[in-house]
């Protein structure tokens, strides 16, 4: 390792995950300002929501302020593979075309994204072994185990002339946890021998008082839970949870039911989980149309969908709608998931169909250790501070008040500082005390229908106002020498309404008495002008649905001069 030079820095930036439980971008810079060389660690997305972005699946964090830096970046590296972790790479990386590494799970599953949009060729991917290390400019990087919910999640020791960042990436302390090694904790003391600058640390489950639980004592409950149902069952999980995949099928087996997957990312995962050697004892899974035949009692289903999304198996079974699996009255629906908060609607607006078709539900607050977290909760926090000893705690990866009460505990544990950054923060962690030194813009990006937008595009304005407050369409002709109406207005309305068929009659011969007066009042040189034309009458129309509905839709002017 060089030594410092005067002028350098070693500066830490959060573009996405910092006020929000998702979708991380996080960069770390090292040099004199105007030279500096950045790594980012991690990429990834989080999923729309209709009040939010109405038609919008995915939101990706606007990487405006690295791409301007990308002939300095000199790496993209990450720590495992859930969605808000890697999701946004294939999207983003054309913006920032640095080489990406990952652990050997981690990059079988960005190779399928990378393959999707069309970047397999193009993305230069090295896979780093486990506990591997690395060096990049002036960072050099050892991946450490830890355990978390989905295999290979390692946090990255990250040495700099100017000190150690310990960044932690998703995790928690699972002394079991059935796929994988334990949380490296030889690792952890030696780091914190040699002097931790920084940690930058996960913060989901701050409020949460004592540990998470074991994958153990899931597989154990999980198997009883089965074992006492009757007819058909499915069970839904995160398909990214290979240990929780790995239960299922294994209870399947112990209580004589024979396990078939259900949902794409569920094979999706389960084929790149025996790719790099894991579910090796995993029994053998039947297709969808061969579990059809079997008895009820002798079927289990392995689901995605336990967040209510609409367009997986779970939702599609809910709405009769799936064409190979259908559950009824004696069948049973285990939920091995959590709810994610923004998602309580649909995973409510879930279980009522399915309680409608007479199916029993199982869920993880009737049945304890049917699901355990894999993040850290406070115990598991206290442990981690004990281990690294960290001059410096910075959390990330959750909502403000997260990441505030975090600020909190670490100065319980006496750690010296302590700084709750916000995304597009970029705090300097050394020399000197940590400190926002620059506030860089840190907005969103959407994918709507398979196009990455602005987050203020034209059309989602125009998408949310026609859901908020409707939309009338005007169309009218014009022609003779004193361009006069010669045909309508027409008028059609969508998403407003009146309190029965008669009085919406007299509200469309309302707003079309609107629009001819409107055009009534131009001259005859405004109506020769179409733009003249289309925004007279927009405005007449606005007013008077706006007395009539209470509403001020979106006007719509179709002109045809004869």
């Amino acid at each position: 390792m060089s030594k410092a030079q005067p002028g350098d820095e070693l500066v830490f930036l959060p573009l996405g995950g910092s006020g929000e439980i998702g979708m991380n971008l996080n960069a770390y810079g090292y040099g004199p300002p105007d030279t500096r060389k950045w790594i980012i660690v991690d990429i990834g997305v989080t999923f729309g929501r209709e009040e939010m972005a109405p038609g919008v699946e995915i939101v990706l964090p606007d990487p405006q302020y690295l791409e301007e830096e990308r002939d300095n970046i000199i790496a993209i590296v990450l720590t495992h593979a859930h969605e808000d972790h890697i999701g946004a790479l294939a999207w983003l990386w054309p913006r920032l075309k640095a080489p990406v590494y990952a652990t050997p799970f981690t990059a079988a599953l960005v190779r399928e994204k990378l393959r999707e949009r069309g970047l397999l060729e193009k993305v230069p991917l090295t896979v780093i072994p486990l506990k591997g290390q690395l060096t990049l400019g002036p960072f050099e990087i050892d991946f450490v185990t830890l355990t978390h919910s989905i295999p290979e999640p390692n946090g990255l020791a990250i040495r700099t002339p100017l000190g150690l960042v310990w960044h932690t990436g998703d995790w928690k302390i699972d002394p079991d946890p059935l796929i994988g090694e334990t949380t490296d904790e030889a690792k952890l003391r030696a780091m914190a021998e040699e002097g931790v600058l920084a940690m930058v640390c996960d913060s989901t489950n701050v409020f949460v008082e004592g540990s998470t639980g074991s994958e153990a004592e899931v597989r154990e409950r999980l198997t009883q839970v089965i074992a006492r149902c009757t007819g058909r069952v499915a069970v839904t999980a995160f398909a990214s949870n290979v240990a929780r995949v790995e239960t299922a099928l294994q209870a399947a087996r112990a209580v004589g039911r024979t396990p078939c997957l259900v949902g794409r990312s569920m094979h999706r995962i389960v084929a790149a989980a025996k790719g790099v050697g894991l579910l090796q004892d995993a029994p053998e899974t039947i297709d969808e149309e061969e579990a059809g035949g079997l008895a009820p009692e002798h079927v289990l289903y392995l689901c995605t969908g336990s967040q209510g999304e609409a367009r997986a198996a779970l939702s599609r079974i809910a709405r009769n709608e799936h064409r190979n699996v259908t559950l009824k009255e004696g069948d049973t629906v285990i939920f091995s998931s959590r709810v994610i908060p923004g998602n309580e609607v649909a995973i409510h607006q879930l279980y009522n169909q399915f309680l409608e078709k007479g199916v029993a539900l199982i869920t993880a607050d009737e049945e304890h250790f049917i699901h355990v977290s894999g993040h850290p909760a406070r115990d598991e926090l206290r442990q981690m501070y004990a281990w690294a000893r960290p001059k410096i705690a910075v959390p990330v990866h959750g909502e403000r008040r997260h990441l505030l009460e975090h600020v909190r505990l670490a100065q319980e544990l006496q750690i010296p500082e302590a700084i709750a950054p916000n995304n597009g923060d970029m705090i300097r962690l050394a020399p000197g005390p940590a400190k926002v030194i620059d506030e860089v813009p840190a907005g969103r990006l959407y994918v709507d229908g398979g196009v990455m937008i602005e987050a203020e595009d034209e059309a989602l304005r125009d998408r949310k106002r026609l859901g908020e407050e409707g939309a009338i369409n005007v169309s009218f002709a014009i022609g003779g020498k004193k361009n006069g109406i010669v045909a309508g207005p027409n008028i059609s309305v969508r998403g407003l309404s009146m309190a029965d068929d008669e009085e919406f009659e007299i509200a469309i011969d309302d707003l079309e008495r609107a629009a001819e007066a409107a055009f009534s009042k131009l001259n005859h040189s405004d109506r020769k002008d179409d733009d003249q034309v289309e925004a007279a009458v927009v405005r007449g129309v606005r007013k008077a649905a706006e007395k009539l509905f209470g509403k001020r839709p979106l006007v719509d002017v179709s002109v045809l001069r004869i």
